[in-house]
This record gives C-alpha cells, sequence and structure tokens, in this order.
C-alpha cells in the first residue's frame, strides 16, 4: 500500500482551459481567465476587489506594502503558522510578535492579543488554522479600539467561514492561497482580497509593479507609468485558467473532502473517548473547508512511533509546523509575548492524517492502520 498525505485533484477541465487560454493568444498575467478567477472570488467572498497573484506568500507581501509597514514597526501574529506569515512583514522592516494559539482551534489566542500591544504595534495577522475561523469579533473589535490592521491569513481557509462570514473577507485584507496542497489548486497561486475600498486602487499599482497599467486598460489614463513602489505579483494566464476549472468545482470538491474529513472524526471518537488522541475541535459558529484532518498524540515519543508504524504500512502522515520564535530566523527578527506553552505542546504533539479527494476508496485501510498504531 502507498498512500501519500496529498495528491493533487484534477476536475477534467483544466487542460481544456488551458488551451483555450493559448487560443486566445494570452499567456501573460490578467487575461480573460484571471479576470474570471477574480469575479469567482468577489462574488463568493463578498471582497471589494480580489487580486490573483503568484502565491499566497506575494498576497502577504502586497498586504504589507499596502499596510504601509515600516522599520520598527510591530505585527502580532502566531508562531504556530508558516514562515510567509512572518516573513512579508520582516521583509518591511517589521517585528513579528509572536502570541500563544488556544488549545481548542490551534488558532491565536485572542484573549491575550490586547496585552500584547504596544506603541509600535501596527497590524494584527490573524491565521485561520486548519480552515477554522478565528475569534473575528474579538480581534476585530481589539483592532478597531487601538486604530490597528487586520490582515487575514486564510491560506488553508477558501471556502470556510465564520458566523457565515466568508473567512478572509472580514479584516481590511486577506491572503489565499491555491497552492497544491490546498482545497482549490493551481500548483502554485494565491489571491489578495481587499475588503477596504481605500486600498483597492494602490493594490492593483503593486501588483503592476509600481504602475498605473490596469488605470491605462480601462481608459482611465492615456498612458502608463511608474507611480509608486511594487513587484511583479501577477501569475500567468495558464495558472488562472487551471484554476479557473477548479473554481467551478469548488462545492463539490469541498463536499468530498468533508466526507473524508467526517470519515475521519466519526471512527476516531471511541479512540478520543479511550485518551489515546483528541480530534479537531470545530467551534459551533465556524464552518470549516474539511482543509486537513489532524489528531494530537499524548506527546512527542508517541508521534514519532505512530508516524513511523504508519509510514512501514506505507500511508504517508506529517507533522506541522515548527514554530516561529524557536527557529533561528524566528528569533533573529520576532520577540514573543508570554512563554507559548500550548504553541510548544501541541507542535510536539500534533499528526495530519492523508485527506485528498478519492480517498474515499482506500480510507477504510488508512483507519485500520490508524488505530492499529495508537
Amino acid at each position: 500500500m502507498n498512500i501519500p498525505f496529498n495528491k493533487p485533484y484534477m476536475t477534467g477541465k483544466e487542460l481544456w482551459n488551458i488551451a483555450q487560454a493559448h487560443a486566445n493568444g494570452h499567456l501573460a498575467g490578467d487575461g480573460e481567465f484571471t479576470k474570471r478567477c477574480s469575479r469567482w472570488l468577489e462574488a463568493r467572498t463578498g471582497a471589494n476587489k480580489a487580486l490573483l497573484t503568484h502565491s499566497c506568500t506575494a498576497a502577504l507581501e502586497m498586504a504589507a506594502l499596502l499596510a504601509d509597514i515600516q522599520p520598527g514597526d510591530e505585527v502580532i501574529m502566531p508562531s504556530y503558522t508558516f514562515v510567509s506569515t512572518a516573513n512579508a512583514f520582516v521583509l518591511r522592516g517589521a517585528v513579528p510578535v509572536f502570541v500563544d494559539i488556544r488549545p481548542d482551534t490551534l488558532n491565536i489566542d485572542e484573549t491575550l492579543i490586547e496585552t500584547a500591544i504596544t506603541e509600535r504595534t501596527k497590524a494584527i495577522v490573524p491565521v485561520h488554522y486548519a480552515g477554522v475561523g478565528c475569534e473575528m469579533d474579538t480581534i476585530m473589535a481589539i483592532a478597531n479600539k487601538h486604530g490597528l490592521l487586520v490582515i487575514e491569513d486564510a491560506a488553508q481557509a477558501v471556502m470556510a467561514n465564520y458566523k457565515g462570514r466568508p473567512l478572509g473577507s472580514i479584516g481590511q485584507m486577506g491572503a489565499l492561497s491555491f497552492h497544491e496542497t490546498k482545497n482549490i489548486i493551481s500548483g502554485e497561486g494565491g489571491a489578495l482580497l481587499v475588503n477596504s475600498p481605500h486600498y483597492a486602487e494602490r493594490a492593483e499599482v503593486i501588483r503592476e509593479k509600481g504602475t498605473n497599467r490596469s488605470q491605462f486598460f480601462r481608459g482611465q489614463v492615456d498612458k502608463y507609468t511608474w507611480v509608486d513602489i511594487g513587484s511583479s505579483y501577477l501569475p500567468g494566464e495558464i495558472i488562472a485558467a487551471f484554476l479557473a476549472a477548479q473554481m467551478e468545482e469548488a462545492d463539490s470538491i469541498t463536499r468530498q473532502r468533508l466526507a473524508v474529513w467526517n470519515t475521519y472524526h466519526q471512527w476516531l471518537a471511541e479512540a478520543e473517548k479511550a485518551g489515546k488522541l483528541r480530534r479537531p475541535v470545530v467551534p459551533a459558529h465556524c464552518a470549516h473547508n474539511a482543509h486537513m484532518y489532524y489528531i494530537l498524540l499524548p506527546d512527542l515519543e508517541h508521534r514519532t512511533v505512530f508516524i513511523d508504524k504508519l509510514r512501514k504500512a506505507g500511508i504517508n502522515t506529517v507533522f506541522h509546523y515548527i514554530p516561529l520564535h524557536s527557529a533561528p530566523a524566528g528569533q533573529r527578527n520576532g520577540r514573543t509575548h508570554g512563554e507559548l506553552r500550548v504553541t510548544n505542546e501541541m507542535s510536539e504533539r500534533l499528526v495530519r492524517l492523508p485527506l485528498w479527494v478519492g480517498l474515499e476508496e482506500q480510507q477504510a485501510e488508512v483507519i485500520q492502520h490508524v488505530m492499529a498504531a495508537l
């Protein structure tokens, strides 16, 4: 048996779309498929403007530029996240301030944010872990009270909601990922959701290398030129063509992933009752997207043995982030607020199980081996 942790899903229309993009004679950024994807995102999230990027990392870097992050500014975020969450702001000279996570959802602990705020704080970056929403009402209230921006790292959260509101659409900006490990994919890819109209025009300029090219093509200026800082954050049209096919099937993909997630959750309930593991926690007001299914084992030793047993059975399970505050670059560039005890503990206990569309046919075998390895 050889079951990968992830297997990229194809809807069957991706190659047709790519051929159409070629037939249209437009393979660079911002062609018809790019516009189609942007319209889809705006319709599904309610964002004022959705801009495709070549990665979620690029979207976060754009957000840092739009937030006018300056050297010495502080940005509050969890340590239990991917390096891009911090890198986007460190590149602008900011200091990531790492706050502990909640023991239930593994999202940033909103009760610890306010005490981490200083006169240098510029923004809060909540990360919606596993497609489960952070406590955005509380986070937005804190941000409003202190005049801070909220930039949602919604890399894992496409098609997920918090109190009926799409994740990524609640803060001033949100960043999405379409990496091949995500639910809706284009190999590499991302998007910046600009929810505050204040940032919309400049977001276009930054994405187009600091030029007003988009205004030129809309006939708003008679020529385009360099007007601001920026970079090349556009994906090519082939990427957008692939993504458009995925977006057409987004609801179906989500349903199939939820079915796999729910099967895991049902069959592992008894093991949780027996104290062998802890299953994911999804608050009632959050609608997740089955981005991942993880379990929390008693400690690092149990996890190491568990992963090895599954590997020998031909099943690829993986742990997740090394907390950023413990990484060499995190220690050089950031600072911690508090002990981050929960972050340290959970990072050593967490294991992610295979979850992809099509796993249904082999999932019973996976669960059998999981139970035997506990």
